[in-house]
């Protein structure tokens, strides 16, 4: 945040329940947070240099709204949803299936709150590598839960809706990863995945100016096995 100061950032898989939550450093770092997690799992949060003007968790559907996946921030006009899409582990797997369909209750969320004509953006850790290009040795991976084609075809239903991959718009042909195993010397050997994603609606899409993947997080000692993937806008 220091470094770079961005005017929105977005965490996933935080696990720290809210209670024990930094919001008065973040606060002292210029930023306003919202929030929502449990101890262990889970979590998203939303950091903000204005104010928010309107927050909402979870799929909004009653008590299984998934509030600590779903985190929707309106800033400067635009609705960014942060989420943290279940991993889902082994195909085959109730946990597999339970991704399946919250890739459905995702989309039904966009159809029902919002237009695809206006601006909005989605983004987080989808758990899903969506084409050859975003993993590394692809052939070895079709029974993968974040590769296999049930995941992968749910993901891209889900996006269909109106998103744009903001990253692969303006590289179409780079191999870029997020995440990287904490074994094998993954990282060292580039050995990963492009599972966090920014997308974008059209109206915001076409005024993304870049997009990367910031690879120096990833190397320090303790670092979480993903890194940050982000991008800018030329928007009001």
């Amino acid at each position: 945040l220091a470094q770079h100061k961005p005017d929105v950032m977005c965490l996933q898989e935080t696990k720290v329940q809210d209670s024990d939550f930094p919001v008065d450093a973040l606060r002292e770092a210029g930023y306003h947070a919202r929030y929502r997690g449990e101890k262990s799992y889970n979590g998203v949060a939303t950091l903000t240099v204005r104010e928010p003007e309107a927050v909402g968790y979870g799929f909004c559907e009653g008590p299984d709204s998934e509030d600590v996946r779903v985190l929707e921030v309106v800033v400067g006009g635009v609705p960014v949803v942060n989420t943290y899409v279940p991993q889902g582990y082994k195909i085959n797997s109730d946990k597999y299936a339970f991704k399946l369909e919250w890739f459905r209750r995702v989309r039904r969320y966009f159809e029902e709150r919002f237009d695809a004509g206006k601006p909005l953006i989605w983004t987080g850790d989808m758990n899903v590598a969506p084409e050859p290009i975003d993993v590394y040795h692809p052939d070895r991976r079709v029974n993968d839960g974040d590769f296999h084609i049930d995941a992968r075809n749910a993901y891209a239903a889900a996006a269909a809706w109106g998103f744009v991959d903001v990253f692969r718009k303006l590289h179409p042909e780079r191999v870029e990863y997020t995440y990287w195993d904490y074994f094998r010397n993954a990282f060292e050997n580039n050995w990963g995945w492009r599972i966090d994603h920014i997308l974008a609606t059209a109206s915001l899409a076409d005024v993304c100016t870049a997009a990367d993947v910031d690879r120096e997080p990833r190397r320090a000692a303790g670092a979480s096995d993903h890194t940050i993937a982000w991008a800018e806008f030329d928007w009001p």
